[in-house]
């Protein structure tokens, strides 16, 4: 059971990974935390996520996620928009989808902007 909007969880997780905060990004993690990029590579786990979102910091300090649209089917939150990196194959569209559990991000999912995706998860 959620007691906030889930949007508003979504956005503020989107927050930490925008501004490499950590301890928030941990602070919004069950311990069963699960990530799955856009190559569909699942890692699960709030202690194998955190030390994954230091290394992508490092590696990647001016990644950002930048969304044009919100969207929440109950603790579902869709975003649609683009993220910012010098390294391009992290720059440009992308879909975020956040599954909020107990006012948790319990699932973050980054999926490839096309037609057959929007379909899936039911965006028009």
């Amino acid at each position: 059971m959620n007691k906030r909007d889930p949007k508003l969880t979504a956005l503020q997780f989107n927050e930490y990974i925008n501004n490499q905060v950590i301890k928030g990004l941990t602070s919004l993690m069950p311990e069963d935390f699960t990530f799955i990029d856009i190559p569909g590579r699942v890692e699960k786990g709030k202690e194998l996520m955190t030390k994954n979102w230091v290394s992508f910091f490092e590696e990647f300090p001016d990644y950002r996620n930048i969304f044009t649209r919100v969207e929440s089917q109950n603790n579902f939150v869709i975003f649609i928009g683009y993220s910012t990196c010098l390294y391009e194959p992290l720059d440009g569209p992308a879909i975020w989808t956040a599954t909020i559990e107990n006012d948790l991000v319990a699932k973050w999912q980054i999926f490839e902007d096309t037609e057959e995706i929007r379909k899936k998860i039911n965006i028009t």
